[in-house]
């Protein structure tokens, strides 16, 4: 019993450590983010498709968490969207008591270089039982959403600022639900969403998409929106979220991939997250293949 004991402290001696290295580099990120923001953009450059942009400000963003990651943590492994994986980072998973930080620098350039202040920095440390910690910022204002595995979820708007725990129950029916959403960068697959969206829309109270899934999910578990799903997304834009969605007691579940049949587009897997009282009946709504 001493041992476990000893064992669980170490365990959350770790977590309040990683956390603090997360919120330094999502905070580092911030700034660079801020320092650019409303100017015009710079590098622009295109990725999956003509509307998936990068621009400077994202890989400077992306280079401030590595900075810091490289001087705290230089032995784990990183999965960056604009850096890409470490050579730790092996696709066949992370071995017995590896780490890996999974980190979005900025989820929303879309929102970034339209002057929208709603766009994210995001970042995660895992072991290979999943998400350790989470942080999601948003540099405009500061406001923080951040959790632990061992922790409650937590909501802060400025450094130092007083932190809130935050906790979901949410609405007990769907018809009261308001749910968030996202959409692909190509037209195909995001017509077919739009169709699947035909089928949840008379269901819930509404429908909100804001254009960056990491921020998507710390409103959810903040209670600015009741439940989230949406495919095509990749593991730095959720890693952090979804990790301070369950702590604040939502569930989050994947959505498997749909393939093409008789002509049909395909949809890439994507993720749910709801209280545990809606998420059997949206699942039902959202997972299936559109009409």
């Amino acid at each position: 019993m001493a041992r476990q004991a000893q064992s669980d402290h170490a365990g959350v001696s770790l977590e309040s450590e990683l956390l603090a290295v997360a919120d330094r580099a999502a905070r580092a990120a911030g700034e660079e983010l801020i320092s650019r923001f409303g100017r015009a953009p710079e590098d622009l450059r295109t990725k999956s498709t003509p509307t998936d942009p990068v621009s400077a400000a994202d890989l400077a963003a992306e280079a401030a968490i590595r900075e810091v990651l490289a001087r705290e943590r230089p032995h784990d492994a990183i999965l960056g969207e604009e850096g890409g994986a470490t050579p730790g980072d092996g696709a066949g998973g992370l071995a017995a008591g590896g780490l890996r930080w999974v980190v979005d620098p900025l989820d929303g350039t879309v929102n970034y270089l339209y002057r929208l202040p709603t766009f994210a920095v995001s970042v995660a440390c895992e072991d290979a039982d999943g998400g350790l910690v989470g942080v999601v910022l948003n540099p405009v204002g500061g406001e923080c959403f951040w959790a632990t595995r061992s922790g409650p979820a937590w909501w802060a708007r400025g450094a130092g600022a007083t932190a809130e725990q935050i906790g979901r129950s949410g609405p007990d029916d769907l018809g009261h639900a308001l749910v968030g959403t996202g959409f692909a960068y190509d037209p195909d697959v995001r017509a077919a969403q739009g169709r699947v969206l035909t089928r949840l829309l008379p269901r819930v109270r509404d429908i909100r998409r804001a254009g960056a899934a990491a921020l998507d999910l710390g409103w959810c578990a903040y209670g600015r929106l009741d439940a989230f799903y949406e495919r095509g997304v990749h593991a730095w834009d959720i890693a952090a979220g979804v990790l301070i969605c369950e702590r604040a007691g939502l569930l989050a579940r994947h959505l498997a991939e749909i393939p093409a049949t008789d002509g049909a587009v395909a949809l890439p897997s994507g993720v749910l997250v709801a209280p545990p009282a809606l998420i059997d009946e949206l699942e039902a709504l959202v997972a299936g293949p559109a009409p």
